[in-house]
């Protein structure tokens, strides 16, 4: 689900460089790679969620570099201090915080101001992005889909697979797809119920076990969603469109 693994951007500021995401604990080539690139001055660690596969090896960067942490004031890990929690709006070394939850409950990117924004698992290039409750919410990651559609932000730099030029019409895609699957499964429990299960075999069809799972995690994202806006009624684990 990372693709060919996690991006690790190292950002050259006027002050040093910042490193975001600098991927998972376990990756000890990633992480030797990005010591010996970052320079004599570096400033500081952005997360843009707490996933493993981005934050993992944080804290191991912060011991052997000593540059702060920051995450977003969202960020759920009370085993980590970081060094600074980061709001929507705020900027930090030149860069501006958008805090767009959903994928995960904290998850931020940052924006520079010649048109780049490093997008996190908000947008990525090569996939969608799975919303699994109860961290995830599929209403605030649609919600934040929009926002980015009305920002003018050129290039995308994600946490898996290549950068997105262009990238309004991909996410304009992105969310019209969300739109077209949650439709489907308000079709399908229209006339009957049925549970989380049947629901994401009936809309979704996947057959790998693992991908099979991944459509249920959604599956049941986009339930919450619409039973949060009045659409559907949930009892005993049988969801069924409400009349």
């Amino acid at each position: 689900m990372t693709y060919h693994g996690t991006n690790s951007y190292i950002v050259e500021t006027t002050g040093g460089a910042l490193v975001v995401d600098p991927g998972p604990a376990e990756d000890l080539v990633h992480f030797e790679a990005i010591i010996e690139n970052i320079g004599k001055n570096p400033v500081g660690i952005l997360v843009t969620h707490h996933h493993s596969d981005h934050f993992g090896s944080a804290p191991l960067l912060r011991e052997k570099t000593g540059m702060p942490v920051y995450v977003s004031r969202a960020f759920p890990d009370d085993a980590f201090e970081p060094d600074g929690l980061l709001e929507d709006g705020q900027i930090v070394a030149g860069l501006t915080v958008l805090y767009t939850p959903g994928h995960a409950s904290d998850h931020i990117c940052f924006a520079r101001s010649d048109g780049v924004l490093f997008t996190g698992d908000h947008v990525m290039s090569w996939n969608s992005s799975i919303v699994n409750p109860p961290d995830g919410n599929m209403r605030a990651y649609c919600d934040q889909l929009q926002r980015l559609i009305e920002r003018n932000d050129k290039t995308y730099l994600p946490g898996h697979g290549p950068f997105l030029n262009n990238p309004k019409p991909y996410v304009s895609r992105l969310l019209t797809n969300r739109m077209r699957r949650e439709a489907e499964i308000l079709a399908h429990i229209s006339k009957s119920e049925y549970s989380l299960k049947e629901i994401a075999a009936a809309v979704y069809k996947k057959s790998d076990p693992f991908i099979a799972q991944a459509a249920e995690r959604n599956a049941v994202a986009h339930l919450q969603k619409l039973h949060s806006e009045g659409h559907v009624t949930e009892q005993d684990g049988l969801w069924r469109a409400k009349t």
